[in-house]
């Protein structure tokens, strides 16, 4: 094996070393897709994704030809690697890969502008001594207007950084928002204990819980109380699996505000202010002054 040094440069991706850590940039990257789409000198947009209700499949008109939509999106989906602000938008547009339409690349249209405006931006890694694994969850209940079914977001920290997040639309009909949240619970939950597992094999346990926050007292409370009600019934594999975590002391699932919820960036389009607070949370920011312009 041959040592080639630190890493500055990979699969796209540029990783810039300074005193607070690391810094994940694809900014060359996203500068392709906006040539791809001829969107280079686009006027920027302040967000990915407006507050409005989400787009129907079948809104607008079907594209001629969907090549060049599908090729930016999946350029999309790659980017978001280091863009978790992203995944939200790029998880609606994928959505419609199949059957296109007019309101669908308008879409993605804003999406390559809130790219534009934000190149310089990347995923910082803060260099911390704290292994504290804490994770955030979210849903938005009956968001689709096709299907009904809610859309689930998670994001986890370990220690200061952001390390894993996803924006998804679950795979059932909710009943009700408690019945979504508790769903995009188990789905963090899950993923926290893929996480300490990793951590395990890599001879690093955790000693202390994992955190789970949620902004909805129902779902809270479910993951605690051992009694089964008929309206739970159709979700109790998912309460046990949360159930059994929480009682083993591996996961605490707790309440935030939902002004503190940065998961809401994963299920929703936010106004402006809010999602760049959230953005800030994410840290998704421009590069350390001294790295700037360099490796």
């Amino acid at each position: 094996m041959t040592d080639l040094g630190d890493l500055h440069y990979f699969l796209g991706m540029k990783v810039s070393r300074s005193s607070a850590g690391l810094f994940l940039s694809q900014r060359q990257y996203a500068l392709d897709i906006l040539q791809r789409a001829g969107m280079s000198d686009c006027h920027p947009s302040p967000t990915p994704v407006d507050t409005s209700s989400k787009l129907s499949a079948s809104d607008g008109e079907l594209l001629p030809d969907a090549t060049d939509y599908r090729s930016i999106v999946g350029g999309l989906q790659y980017l978001t690697l280091t863009r978790p602000d992203l995944s939200y938008a790029v998880q609606q547009a994928c959505l419609h890969m199949h059957a296109p339409r007019t309101s669908h690349l308008a879409l993605v249209k804003r999406v390559l502008r809130y790219v534009r405006g934000t190149l310089e931006f990347g995923l910082q890694l803060h260099a911390s001594s704290s292994t504290a694994l804490v994770a955030y969850s979210d849903a938005d209940w009956a968001g689709c207007p096709d299907s009904r079914r809610s859309t689930s977001g998670y994001c986890v920290y370990f220690g200061d950084s952001l390390i894993s997040w996803s924006s998804k639309r679950q795979t059932t009909v909710s009943r009700s928002s408690a019945e979504a949240e508790y769903r995009a619970v188990a789905h963090a939950v899950a993923e926290c204990c893929w996480l300490r597992q990793l951590l395990q094999e890599l001879h690093r346990p955790l000693s202390s819980a994992t955190v789970v926050y949620c902004d909805n007292v129902s779902a809270i409370y479910m993951s605690s109380n051992p009694v089964q009600h008929k309206r739970t019934k159709h979700i109790e594999i998912d309460i046990h699996f949360v159930r059994e975590k929480v009682s083993l002391g591996e996961v605490r699932v707790l309440h935030v505000p939902s002004s503190h919820q940065f998961a809401d960036v994963m299920t929703k389009g936010l106004p402006s202010q809010l999602f760049l607070d959230f953005r800030s949370s994410l840290n998704i920011r421009e590069p350390p002054a001294g790295t700037a312009g360099g490796c």
